[in-house]
């Protein structure tokens, strides 16, 4: 990325609606999770979603080398949930230190205080700038917390 993205297109950019979302992976023994908000749904047979992910995150790699990943749906509850995965690197702390977490199909942390959540195997990626958008094929998925609304990312005040 070269830098030269005009303020008036980001600005625009913000206005585009975001749920937010941690993306958790396991590589072999290792478990990491991330913050994110560019998750979307992109099937319904079979049922697929996309992610994207920053190619410098530590994720990014896991995801690619595991070719597995699970998305948990945050609710307004969460934002502490929210901060804790995407403030700090898996590279330098254990993200899940502490944290109760389930394991489906593909073994990425389910979240228990999520409010929903879905287990993907990565499909096919390719490459989106300076993120890698992932086509995961949903093999398992839930609703841990019924009638709970999504959380929308407010880009100016989330991480306040």
């Amino acid at each position: 990325m070269n830098g030269s993205v005009k303020p008036e297109i980001s600005h625009a950019e913000n206005r585009i609606v975001n749920g937010v979302f941690v993306i958790s992976t396991r590589l072999n023994d290792k478990v990491n999770a991330m913050t994110a908000a560019w998750v979307q749904r992109a099937s319904f047979d079979p049922p697929l979603i996309t992610i994207a992910v920053g190619i410098t995150r530590y994720s990014h790699d896991m995801i690619r080398e595991s070719g597995v990943f699970a998305v948990n749906v945050l609710g307004p509850d969460n934002i502490a949930a929210g901060k804790h995965f995407g403030l700090k690197t898996g590279k330098k702390t254990d993200k899940f230190a502490g944290i109760e977490y389930d394991a489906k199909v593909t073994g990425s942390p389910i979240l228990k205080e999520a409010i929903a959540w879905m287990d993907c195997k990565v499909v096919s990626y390719h490459s989106a700038g300076d993120h890698t958008i992932f086509i995961g094929e949903v093999l398992d998925g839930g609703v841990l917390k019924e009638g709970a609304k999504p959380l929308v990312y407010d880009k100016d005040g989330f991480y306040k």
